[in-house]
């Protein structure tokens, strides 16, 4: 439920997106309508929300005045959204470098207001899930010139990103690149810090919280398509990595949405 404030000075404008808006059926809630920047500005400071609606020319303080005081004061965490009558290029300018999401010209059309509103849940829900999926392991921190040098290294990398749900041990890879398991071993040790072992775990375990994150599969389908077998060996790998367990971090996401 996106929390809105609507700042307007236009009083038959105003009460017009309060009274006749469902908000409800766009997921939002209307915590707070202010005549003017300088007010609008009083309600940002005592009232949480995710999203100001505010129209540029107002009495006292615009939209644009009260959004660049706002950032002055440190007060952010929020979307806005203008309403002008007015398309000057001037404002349109001011509203991208204040990060403004949309522009939207008096009458409101409803429908507009609701892909707009659409949009940014959607933007906050994927922001919200980008900031819960920890990054354990990227591989392409390994693409680098002198790991490419040696193709070994290069190949093994390629194995465990494309190989990591199904059996796959450094003998296997060893055998593929016609090389000594022994000599394979330290060459990717010495190229990345850790053992082929360890950081096939570790991509498997980032595989698992990606999963984990979409809310589509139990916990023991996961292990299964990450190759990490059996619940007791996925808990211990994944606790390994992560601190907690599949458990706990699936229960983590379910409280933060």
């Amino acid at each position: 439920m996106l929390r809105v404030l609507l700042v307007e000075d236009e009083e038959i404008i105003r009460k017009g997106l309060v009274y006749s808006i469902d908000w409800l059926s766009m997921s939002c809630l209307l915590v707070g309508v202010a005549a003017d920047g300088v007010e609008g500005l009083e309600k940002l400071e005592s009232t949480a929300c995710d999203v100001v609606i505010a129209d540029i020319k107002m009495p006292r303080m615009g939209g644009i005045e009260m959004l660049e005081t706002a950032a002055a004061l440190g007060i952010t965490g929020f979307k806005a959204v203008l309403l002008t009558s007015y398309a000057e290029f001037e404002y349109a300018r001011k509203a991208i470098e204040l990060q403004v999401v949309d522009y939207l010209l008096k009458p409101v059309d409803q429908a507009k207001l609701r892909e707009t509103m659409r949009r940014i849940e959607q933007d906050q829900t994927e922001e919200k899930l980008r900031r819960e999926v920890p990054v354990i392991v990227d591989l392409k921190t390994y693409q680098t010139p002198e790991i490419e040098c040696n193709s070994y290294v290069t190949y093994a990398l390629k194995r465990i990103q494309e190989g990591y749900s199904h059996k796959l041990s450094l003998e296997q890879v060893a055998d593929e690149c016609k090389v000594s398991v022994s000599y394979l071993g330290r060459a990717f040790k010495l190229a990345t810090s850790q053992t082929f072992l360890e950081l096939l775990n570790r991509y498997r375990v980032q595989q698992a919280v990606n999963l984990m994150t979409q809310g589509e599969l139990k916990v023991y389908e996961i292990s299964d398509r990450t190759g990490l077998g059996d619940y007791k060996h996925f808990h211990y790998v994944f606790k390994k990595c992560t601190g907690i367990s599949p458990t706990e971090f699936m229960q983590n996401l379910s409280a933060g949405r």
